[in-house]
């Protein structure tokens, strides 16, 4: 038998029915219990008071006027007509008091909460305005920080359509300490005119337009650039723009909305050129990031008068700490010119060097030892095998990266858990005919039994891609499949004993810690490799055309190259001697890495722009960084080239 509920159970429920019924139930509740109180309480104090009155009308009139002073309902005794008047007066007063303070209190809070969404216009100059949230925007952040460490005061802005209080919260807990930055938050879509405005960008030094995580990322990309167009005087943007696009067909629309002043990132083929380009030389990622990242070495302009009318081999053993890759001549950039390259009284020379003020001319020649400079060796020709796990959107960029410079027979091996026919046509439609073929082969990467059945000994390299959700499929975060790709793969590496010269493709930088890789791998972070460069570009304007003939195909670019090509191994002599080896190869060398080291974090044997003078004895596994290959356009003419002003179309990325 049911059990009925108690009195205490029914009058709870009692009471919270008579409160349900709204305001006026409440006011009712409220006055009962004040008199409740209030009355006995102000009966006590009469009864007991020294100079009660004697009689109890006396006493009664003492009590309402108690009871009306504390309850601020006048108190006023005498008639009826009297003590409803004052009693009138006191509840107009009490409504006026309390809407008085209603509305203040309203205001205040309305205000508060405009604040707190971030709806205040920011009244700053000189400061970065961030469009958008992605995850590339704690790299941005970080960057800017780093890079405004040396200032007085900077400012970086931040507009999303998220939480305010959310996105300091994030910024905190990822960035970390600002130092002197400070970090301004604004709520609201950076595609409206109004909202874009409260970020003042045109005061800004420079703005930075982030692609969101969605699949509709490029168009927002357009429609906030569109957006600062339309808040510039004259529909002009004049401050320095710096954006990115995934897709190659927005990338027209995206530098048209940016403006003369604008520097728009194809970021799929930049990831994927490196990703090619860390494949056929495993450690490129770690020379990329140095010069990318504000902590170390990075492009810097010198002038040094004293070095007019020498030539520019000459200049590339100027220098003690700097290493000079090129020359800036009527604003532009050209990377490793000839050696022979008379340099004018208003070049600039373009230096790696750890700070903007730190290269000092310092005459290295003597430094030299010709004795060890290695002989030319042939070249290997030999085809390559290529293995790629996994399938997503950049695949196919990737593999015509690849194949771009691949010897005549080389093959690629494709396992994916796609459709064949996809890949094959994304293999097919490379049109360069360079003589490499390619192998579908479907199969699920994550499972032990499809990896274990290829023969991974045989490859020379393989790259790992994250799969993107597909339509109709719960979603997934990309890096999942990935990290149990690594896994599987670094098990049969311990089985097979054989470490595999491995690439692999992160989106989420937190994620790199969870990867079990070996030291000998190479990681990719997409979007912290974008978010790096876009940081970079917004300050140092000029070098956009810098990075984009490194990140071009066939233009000049960073290699890794065996120190054998330029040194005699086994003996001890300085860096300016492969300096010297590397300008008669026609290259600029910026650094090495060092084999015996190439395990050891966070460096793994990587030492950019080494000081001329230091010694030390080279072996077969050492590798020299330099900067090299094509990017010389146009006849010769009194001994110089001329200046690459434009890339073709097709080879366009950054802008």
């Amino acid at each position: 038998m049911e059990q009925r509920p108690g009195a205490g159970a029914r009058a709870r429920y009692w009471f919270d029915t008579t409160l349900a019924r709204g305001t006026s139930a409440l006011v009712g509740w409220l006055v009962l219990v004040c008199l409740a109180v209030v009355v006995p309480a102000s009966a006590a104090l009469v009864w007991t008071g020294g100079h009660a009155p004697a009689t109890l009308s006396g006493k009664v009139a003492a009590i309402w006027r108690l009871t009306g002073e504390t309850m601020r309902l006048g108190g006023t005794t005498g008639s009826p007509a009297r003590v409803a008047l004052s009693v009138l007066l006191a509840l107009v007063a009490l409504v006026y008091v309390s809407t008085l303070v209603g509305l203040i209190t309203t205001g205040l809070t309305e205000r508060l909460i405009a604040l707190r969404r971030g709806r205040s216009k920011l009244l700053e100059r000189g400061h970065v305005v961030v469009l958008g949230w992605s995850e590339q925007v704690f790299t941005v952040v970080s960057e800017l920080v780093a890079a405004g460490a040396n200032q007085r005061r900077s400012a970086v802005a931040i507009l999303a359509d998220r939480d305010k209080t959310a996105m300091e919260e994030s910024l905190q807990s990822k960035v970390g300490p600002t130092g002197r930055t400070r970090l301004i938050c604004r709520s609201g879509p950076s595609a409206d005119p109004a909202v874009l405005a409260l970020t003042s960008p045109a005061t800004a030094d420079s703005v930075i337009v982030l692609p969101p995580d969605t699949s509709r990322s490029d168009a927002d990309v357009v429609k906030a650039l569109l957006a600062l167009r339309a808040t510039a005087r004259g529909g002009d943007v004049t401050v320095p723009v710096v954006a990115a696009v995934r897709d190659s067909g927005y990338l027209l629309a995206a530098r048209l909305a940016a403006g003369s002043r604008g520097v728009v990132l194809e970021s799929d083929t930049v990831t994927a050129r490196l990703i090619a380009q860390a494949a056929r030389r495993p450690g490129l990622s770690l020379v990329h990031h140095d010069l990318l990242d504000f902590a170390g070495n990075e492009f810097y302009p010198a002038a040094h008068p004293s070095l007019a009318g020498r030539e520019f081999g000459e200049a590339l053993l100027s220098y003690g700490n700097a290493s000079v890759v090129g020359l800036i001549r009527d604003g532009a950039p050209w990377l490793n010119p000839p050696a022979r390259t008379v340099l004018e009284p208003d070049d600039q020379l373009l230096v790696i060097a750890a700070d903007d003020d730190t290269a000092e001319v310092a005459d290295c020649a003597p430094l030299v030892d010709e004795q060890s400079v290695a002989g030319p060796r042939p070249s290997d020709t030999r085809p390559e095998r290529l293995l790629v796990l996994g399938w997503n959107r950049r695949a196919p960029l990737v593999l015509r990266e690849w194949g771009r410079n691949a010897p005549s027979g080389s093959v690629a091996d494709v396992v994916a858990d796609e459709d064949e026919a996809v890949v094959r046509a994304a293999c097919d439609d490379d049109g360069d005919g360079s003589g490499w073929t390619c192998v579908a082969l479907r199969g699920d990467t994550t499972r032990p039994e499809t990896l274990a059945s290829l023969d991974l000994g045989s490859y020379d390299s393989v790259i790992v891609l994250g799969q993107e959700p597909r339509a109709g499929e719960p979603p997934e975060e990309p890096d999942t499949r990935t990290l149990v790709t690594l896994l599987v793969l670094r098990h049969l590496e311990r089985r097979t004993g054989r470490e595999l010269p491995l690439v692999t493709e992160l989106t989420d930088d937190g994620n790199r810690p969870l990867a079990p890789l070996g030291p000998g791998a190479d990681v990719i972070i997409s979007g912290k490799l974008i978010g790096l460069l876009m940081a970079q570009i917004s300050q140092n304007h000029h070098l956009a055309d810098v990075f984009d003939e490194l990140f071009s195909a066939g233009g000049t670019q960073i290699h890794l190259r065996s120190a054998a090509d330029y040194v005699v191994t086994g003996h001890e002599t300085s860096f300016a001697t492969v300096v010297a080896a590397a300008r008669t190869r026609g290259e600029c060398a910026v650094g090495y890495r060092s084999q015996a080291d190439a395990r050891r974090a966070p460096g793994y044997g990587l030492r950019l722009n080494p000081p001329k003078a230091d010694r030390r004895r080279w072996s077969d596994g050492d590798e020299v960084v330099v900067i090299a290959g094509e990017g010389r356009r146009g006849a010769v003419r009194s001994g110089r080239l001329p200046l690459p002003r434009r890339l073709p179309e097709d080879d366009h990325v950054l802008r």
